[in-house]
C-alpha cells in the first residue's frame, strides 16, 4: 500500500508542480508527500526531482517513471472499476446440485422467468439424491433436505416441508382406507430404493413414536418413480409436501393416517462456500428462489 501511495504522491506533484499545490489539492501536509516521494527514491535509488524554490521539475528519470507510474495507476483505476460493478453484473455459468423432485417441482416452473431476467447468465443443474460436497470440482450452490453431514460448508435454511403418506382415490376405492399405521402391512407399499431416513415410516400410536416397518413392493432411486406409482393407482407411497403438494391439492394424492402423523417436518437446506463474499450469480438465484418458495402453501418455514 506503501508503494501505491508513493505513486500517486509522484503524480500528484508533478500534476500541480510543487509539494505544497499537491497536498492542499489532496488533503495533506506538504511534509507528507515531501516523504513519500523522497522514499520512492530511496526504492528507486534514483532522483526523480530537480527542487526548486517555488516548484519542481522532471528529471530525465523522473520523466521516463512518469509514464510508467501512470501506466500503473491507470491499470489499478480500470481494475478498481470492474470490481465496482461485480455486484451488479450478473454473468457465467451457475452450476447446481439438487434433488430431482426439487429441481422438476420447485425450480423448473420459474426458471424461464428468472433466466429472462439474468440473460447473461447460465446453469448447470446436477441432480442426485442426497448431498454429495462437489465446490472442489466447480459446485457453485447445492439444495438438499434432511440431516447434511458434519462440514465446513454454509447451510442456509430456505423452508421445511412435512412428509406425507398417500394414494390415489382410484386406489383407495378398490382396496380401502387405511385407518390405523398397521395396516399399512396390508397394502402395497413403494419406497426409496436406497439406505435413506426417507424409508422411515413414523407414526404416533396411542401417543408413541412408533416405527411400522412397511415392507415395499418395489423399490425406486428417484421420487417421481414413486409418484407416478401412486397417481396411477398402483399402491401407497411416502413422499415430501413439496413434491406432492400440487397433487394433494388438486385431489389427484389423498393423504393417509393424519391424526398418527408426528411434526415430521424436515428443512430445505442452500449450501455454499463463502457467506460473506458470495458470488452475484448465487446471491440473485439464493434471492429468487426464497421469493418463489415464500409463496409455496406447502412452506412452513421457521427459522
Amino acid at each position: 500500500m506503501d508503494n501505491y501511495s508513493q505513486l500517486l504522491a509522484f503524480l500528484w506533484a508533478t500534476e500541480h508542480g510543487n509539494f505544497s499545490a499537491a497536498s492542499r489539492a489532496h488533503g495533506l501536509t506538504p511534509s507528507a508527500i515531501s516523504k513519500l516521494i523522497s522514499r520512492l527514491e530511496d526504492r528507486l535509488q534514483v532522483r526523480l526531482f530537480q527542487r526548486g524554490t517555488r516548484s519542481l521539475s522532471l528529471t530525465e528519470e523522473g520523466a521516463a517513471y512518469l509514464v510508467s507510474a501512470r501506466a500503473v495507476i491507470n491499470a489499478m483505476a480500470e481494475a478498481d472499476s470492474l470490481a465496482e460493478a461485480f455486484p451488479t453484473r450478473v454473468s457465467g455459468m451457475l452450476r447446481i446440485h439438487t434433488m430431482s423432485t426439487f429441481a422438476k417441482h420447485q425450480i423448473i416452473p420459474w426458471l424461464p422467468e428468472f433466466l429472462a431476467a439474468y440473460p447473461g447468465l447460465t446453469i448447470d443443474i446436477q441432480i442426485g439424491a442426497q448431498f454429495s460436497d462437489q465446490f472442489d470440482q466447480g459446485l457453485d450452490l447445492a439444495i438438499h433436505s434432511g440431516v447434511l453431514p458434519d462440514s465446513t460448508r454454509i447451510a442456509r435454511k430456505i423452508g421445511q416441508s412435512r412428509w406425507i403418506i398417500c394414494a390415489s382415490p382410484d386406489y383407495l376405492a378398490r382396496h380401502g382406507t387405511p385407518e390405523h399405521p398397521q395396516q399399512l402391512l396390508e397394502h402395497t407399499c413403494f419406497s426409496f430404493g436406497f439406505n435413506s431416513v426417507w424409508n422411515d415410516w413414523d407414526f404416533l400410536i396411542d401417543g408413541n413414536p412408533t416405527r411400522v416397518p412397511v415392507i415395499p413392493k418395489a423399490t425406486f432411486a428417484q421420487g417421481d418413480l414413486l409418484r407416478d406409482l401412486a397417481l396411477s393407482g398402483a399402491g401407497i407411497v411416502r413422499l415430501a409436501e413439496f413434491h406432492i403438494g400440487q397433487d394433494i391439492h388438486e385431489g389427484r394424492l389423498i393423504p393417509l393416517l393424519q391424526n398418527h402423523s408426528p411434526d415430521n417436518f424436515e428443512p430445505i437446506y442452500m449450501i455454499y462456500t463463502n457467506r460473506k463474499h458470495l458470488s452475484p450469480r448465487i446471491r440473485v438465484f439464493r434471492d429468487f428462489l426464497e421469493q418463489k418458495l415464500a409463496q409455496s402453501p406447502w412452506n412452513t418455514r421457521q427459522s
